[in-house]
């Protein structure tokens, strides 16, 4: 059975701000229908994920929705998100965990978009339904550092398909320290009013996701997910807005259609920006990795691809590059000893270039971490598997940067191409076949 289990009828989360372990409330009965289903080893699996983080405020949301004393104020948000996981139960996890004072959500709802498309304003109304909280309230005040699940609800869905999901805030979040995810690429919209049964919002748009954490698919006991953790290229700079092409999408597609494997939720858990020791944006993958890896429900799998950050900021000097190998390899030994611990197998990748002219990150020094780095991920054996990344888009010619049909042309984010690249050469042997 899987290790984290306990997660199958959590009500409300308390997440400390980094990362620590979570505290876990009382389960809800759902009027028995959870506790009789656990008894046949269903459990709730993650089908989608966003790495919470404090929103900078030139990523907050337009000026109208963020003045006269709230963010949302009485204002509808509208987000679709990308499950992986077929389903006919969901539910939503709601994040607070960096805001500055305590979220109330007013309503909320869930619906296929229109056209099934991410990034639309418009929903399929026949297929809305209320969200509710904590057995039937259509509302909920989540505290400062905490998050909250909406009751189960049924609602069918096949893998990879995009939903809907509007929440109303009559008073909005006070202050202006929130939760959220940047790095959409998507598009989120709002309109002032309870809207959450509108067909269609005008009021504004912006490509950011706030509040929304994860939506998790009651699953049967074979079902698992694969938690990724990374940086900007896995965030899916590169993609092309409102089309899930960011190359953890493009994985769940070759998973599905070509491995057969459809019982494994893929998850992204990056961010642009981030760093595994210090620095970069959002928490570090240090301070996040048991939240963002080991305390996602139904986790059987966790990726880490991660460490450009750290090196294309460092300074080139001998001894700080020589400490960077060293922190790193640490870094990654006990991200893994953790997972092993907990029973999840971990796969490594390789550490793409990033040299190139114009590019601040590239330096021979730097370069030569990279090299090392990499090395050590492929040989030293503490992985359960390996995917060499860097091979796979590198320039034949000059291995220190990206191919050219590859790069975006700052040589250091990948294009579509190129994550279709990395995700042709992922093994799909990683995935356990029988369990």
């Amino acid at each position: 059975m899987f290790p984290l289990k306990r997660w199958a009828a959590l009500a409300v989360s308390t997440l400390a701000l980094l990362g620590s372990q979570t505290t876990v409330a009382a389960p809800a009965s759902d009027n028995g229908l959870v506790a009789a289903r656990q008894d046949d080893g269903w459990h709730w699996v993650a089908s989608w994920t966003s790495m919470p983080q404090q929103v900078e405020p030139h990523n907050m949301p337009p000026a109208q929705f963020n003045s006269g004393g709230g963010v949302f104020r009485d204002a509808t948000l509208r987000q679709t998100v990308y499950l992986t996981l077929r389903a006919t139960r969901l539910r939503v996890q709601i994040s607070n965990t960096f805001g500055g004072s305590d979220l109330p959500i007013t309503a909320a709802s869930i619906a296929l978009p229109q056209g099934g498309r991410a990034g639309v304003a418009g929903i399929d109304t026949s297929t809305l339904k209320p969200l509710t909280f904590n057995n039937g309230s259509p509302s909920v005040t989540i505290p400062r550092g905490q998050v909250a699940y909406s009751d189960p609800v049924d609602f069918p869905v096949n893998a990879r398909t995009n939903v809907a999901i509007s929440l109303y805030l009559r008073n909005g979040q006070s202050g202006s320290v929130i939760t959220g995810h940047p790095g959409s690429r998507t598009t989120s919209h709002m309109q002032q009013g309870n809207r959450v049964g509108q067909a269609t919002l005008s009021g504004a748009n912006t490509k950011h996701w706030y509040f929304l954490s994860a939506v998790e698919a009651w699953s049967p006991p074979t079902t698992s997910a694969f938690v990724i953790l990374g940086d900007s290229i896995t965030d899916g700079r590169g993609s092309t807005d409102d089309n899930n092409d960011r190359w953890p999408d493009l994985l769940v597609a070759r998973m599905q259609q070509v491995g057969n494997i459809t019982n494994v939720g893929v998850c992204n858990q990056a961010a642009g920006g981030n760093a595994v020791l210090s620095g970069g944006l959002g928490p570090t993958l240090l301070t996040r990795y048991r939240r963002d890896a080991l305390q996602v429900a139904g986790v059987r799998y966790v990726m880490i691809f991660e460490g450009v950050n750290d090196i294309g900021n460092s300074s080139p000097d001998a001894g700080t590059q020589g400490s960077m190998v060293t922190r790193l390899q640490q870094a990654y030994q006990q991200i893994v000893r953790d997972c092993k611990a907990a029973g999840l197998k971990t796969i490594g990748a390789t550490i793409t270039p990033f040299s190139g002219s114009g590019q601040s990150y590239s330096n021979p020094a730097r370069e030569q971490t990279r090299v090392r780095v990499n090395e050590w991920i492929l040989n030293s054996g503490t992985f359960d598997a390996t995917v060499d990344f860097a091979g796979l888009v590198a320039d034949p010619g000059v291995k220190s940067q990206l191919a050219r049909q590859y790069d975006t042309g700052d040589h250091l984010h990948l294009n579509v191409a190129g994550f279709q690249r990395m995700v042709d050469g992922f093994p799909l042997g990683f995935f356990d076949r029988q369990r």
